[in-house]
């Protein structure tokens, strides 16, 4: 594991806030071992660095409270969804209270005329899809996990649709907050555009619980096509692939998906789920629109395929045979731990340029290679981003040392071809070295606003900055 730096505890503070909610919350407010650790711990190779008590609100009120309670005592404050983040996003430092925002789960309005809906920070985006399917709607972020809606926002999350719908950054129309102390702002109107005032939405949406609790999300929604179209093609190479993928966007065919799987993963996807597929690079497409369109729009890349020595191409409308190529798509992370039986996935994420995407995936892969290390690599590379998931004996303290060696190079090589250290994952914990890299002097203004909106540094500390 990475050792997680700690920050120094304020034991009288957190000792009399524990203390004081527990007389006002009752069996809402949780100090056992076992449900601090596990709040304190997810889906990370960051070491576990657990609260001293989960809080479960149910509203806003609640979270309100929570926090003008620990902005007395000066005790730190940690937002936490489903759990599914990467990057040490919900480890506690400091100790403090985590608050887990899953009893927040109502979806409070849809408002189809006008495609947005308003929900609660717990409702998980599978519940939100299954919510509108009679109505026709959907919501297009698609990060993998069945997230939930507040952590997506907080995290700036992505996924498989972003190359056609967006980012959660483009999906958020408005957000209720918590701020560091205990105030409620609401940072917009359901407007679908608005000149007034600093955009506080889009500085909320990636602060990772660092600036205010989000406890309300108004939401953009899509209409559910009339036709959705799968295919699916074979390279000789991941370069040949990548190109395939930069001629695709530049004739501007609207691909809803375009995912790239390198040969590693295909054997994984072939062995975990039951496919046949050619063990060479592989890219999953999806094409949303009318039934003609999807045809065509289909027909346009498998010429553009040709043209990079594609094979194997194959396409389908038929919702079985779709969702058994894209569930395989979202099983990866599982497939590729049967590559090396016992071995710990160790997954993350840049994004670049598309005009550097082939040239940053081949040197990942050279890279790892080199440095004997097993290294499976997806990407939605149809906006330059990708993920490489190092499948490590974490027993090793040999292995460790390379894994981290290599997401600090791969980092750095991102940054220095115009790129971001992180596509969707997020700073967090483990990023956190590298965003000085990138964003230079930019960093100081981020502490600026921050010191401005939690003075105390209660929200969430040690993430995304040094403090």
């Amino acid at each position: 594991m990475v050792q997680a730096t700690s920050l120094p505890r304020n034991e009288t503070g957190i000792a009399a806030a524990v203390e004081t909610l527990k007389q006002r919350f009752g069996d809402q407010l949780q100090t056992g071992q076992a449900i601090c650790e596990q709040h304190g711990h997810t889906t990370t190779w960051i070491t576990n660095q657990a609260p001293d008590a989960v809080a479960f609100p149910t509203s806003t009120e609640q979270v309100a409270e929570i926090v003008k309670v620990c902005a007395e005592h000066g005790v730190p404050v940690i937002p936490y969804g489903t759990g599914t983040s990467l990057e040490g996003h919900v480890n506690a430092p400091a100790g403090g209270i985590c608050i887990d925002m899953m009893r927040m789960d109502r979806i409070i309005a849809v408002h189809a005329e006008d495609l947005d809906v308003v929900v609660q920070p717990g409702v998980t985006r599978e519940q939100l899809n299954t919510y509108l399917r009679d109505q026709g709607l959907f919501f297009p972020i698609d990060p993998g996990a069945n997230a939930s809606l507040g952590g997506m926002a907080a995290t700036r999350a992505s996924g498989t649709n972003a190359v056609r719908y967006g980012t959660m950054k483009d999906n958020v129309l408005a957000l209720e907050a918590v701020m560091a102390d205990g105030g409620v702002i609401r940072t917009a109107q359901r407007a679908r555009k608005s000149s007034a005032g600093y955009d506080m939405t889009r500085l909320l949406v990636g602060s990772e619980g660092t600036l205010g609790l989000i406890t309300e999300l108004t939401l953009k929604l899509q209409g559910i096509p009339e036709a959705v179209r799968s295919a699916r093609c074979s390279f000789r190479s991941v370069d040949d692939a990548c190109r395939a993928v930069m001629m695709t966007i530049q004739y501007g065919i609207p691909v809803a998906r375009i995912e790239l799987l390198d040969a590693l993963s295909v054997r994984a996807a072939n062995a975990y789920s039951g496919l046949d597929l050619p063990e060479t690079p592989l890219l999953l497409l999806e094409f949303h629109g009318s039934d003609a369109g999807v045809v065509e729009q289909s027909d346009m890349f498998a010429s553009i395929a040709e043209e990079f020595s594609g094979f194997d191409f194959a396409a389908t409308s038929t919702a079985e045979e779709r969702s058994k190529l894209w569930q395989a798509r979202h099983d990866m992370y599982w497939a590729s731990l049967q590559l090396r039986p016992g071995a710990k996935g160790i997954s993350t994420d840049v994004c670049v340029p598309i005009s550097r995407l082939a040239e940053c995936v081949g040197a990942a892969r050279d890279k790892a290679e080199g440095m004997g290390l097993m290294a499976p690599i997806v990407g939605h590379v149809g906006d330059g981003n990708f993920h490489a998931l190092l499948l490590i004996d974490m027993d090793s303290g040999n292995e460790r040392q390379k894994a981290d060696e290599f997401v600090g190079w791969l980092n750095d090589l991102a940054i220095s071809m115009d790129g971001t250290c992180t596509g969707e994952h997020g700073i967090g914990q483990g990023k956190r070295p590298y965003l000085q890299k990138e964003l230079g002097e930019t960093t100081r203004y981020m502490a600026a606003v921050k010191a401005a909106l939690d003075p105390d540094n209660i929200m969430n500390p040690g993430k995304i900055l040094e403090m």
